[in-house]
């Protein structure tokens, strides 16, 4: 695996800790992602959350050899977490993503591309039918999307293509660093059976992008983007100090293929911590 590339996946529906040994790993983070934690009222919120922050200073750890208590993760105006760096690393571009729904947190983290994580759980309608469910959201899609979701065949069906695309949208969006303000409209994906995918942005087609999905199983789906760090927001790309890269080296690093994730037990974050 090339330097700084990691997929890390971690199944929270596995992990079940009593309050107080949650409550001792929440106390040795800093004081501003201990409040990040605990703002959400049902344990299983928190526990996404404080697992998602493991993620974050555990990859760190592992691939630029920092100590966790000199490690220090900031947020650009729009929220875009990234690692403030207050020396020379041998990877000055490296970055991470984390994502959670459902049983599943995960981090996606690249050397050289931006790179973006969307982890999506499918979520069946309790009142009304998937079509109507799904209708909230059709403003999201292009004409061409939203033509495939609503005639992808069973309501299963619907609900598995509309997660697809949601993800790959958010992937995006997450690797640039963008808000919530981002009009996800904008954005058109195409594809050859889910592989080959490729992303239009106001209409023109971008080459500049690699897309992979995951199935993690029947109920959840995981999208991975990676880009040029020119792309970024302009808050984002004050975070890179080598937004400019070669195009060689670029390229070569975007190419490369998507390695998949790697299942991790929370057990193994730990030792960060001791």
């Amino acid at each position: 695996m090339e330097d700084g590339v990691r997929r890390w996946l971690i199944d929270i529906s596995q992990w079940n800790p009593s309050q107080d040994q949650f409550s001792s790993l929440v106390s040795r983070l800093p004081p501003h992602e201990q409040a990040a934690v605990t703002r959400f009222i049902k344990f299983e919120d928190r526990k996404r959350a404080l697992v998602s922050r493991l993620l974050q200073y555990t990859i760190v750890h592992e691939v630029l050899g920092i100590p966790f208590g000199k490690i220090i993760l900031d947020r650009t105006i729009e929220g875009k977490p990234y690692l403030n760096l207050e020396r020379d690393f041998l990877l000055p571009n490296f970055n991470f993503n984390a994502s959670h729904h459902g049983n599943y947190v995960g981090i996606a983290s690249e050397s050289v591309c931006l790179v973006g994580l969307d982890i999506f759980s499918l979520v069946v309608p309790q009142q009304g039918t998937t079509l109507e469910f799904i209708q909230n959201f059709s403003s999201y899609f292009t004409v061409l999307e939203w033509k495939k979701i609503v005639n992808a065949g069973t309501s299963d069906e619907i609900l598995a293509e509309f997660c697809r695309y949601w993800c790959l949208k958010e992937a995006y969006v997450k690797a640039i660093g963008a808000g919530l303000g981002f009009g996800l409209h904008r954005l058109e994906f195409h594809h050859t059976n889910w592989t080959h995918i490729s992303i239009r942005i106001d209409g023109v087609e971008s080459r500049e992008w690699r897309f992979c999905l995951f199935e993690l199983d029947k109920r959840h789906w995981a999208s991975v983007a990676k880009g040029h760090p020119r792309k970024a927001v302009e808050s984002y790309q004050r975070a890179l100090t080598h937004v400019d890269i070669e195009d060689e080296e670029y390229w070569k690093r975007l190419c490369l293929p998507e390695p998949g994730f790697t299942l991790r037990a929370v057990e193994q974050l730990l030792p960060l911590l001791n």
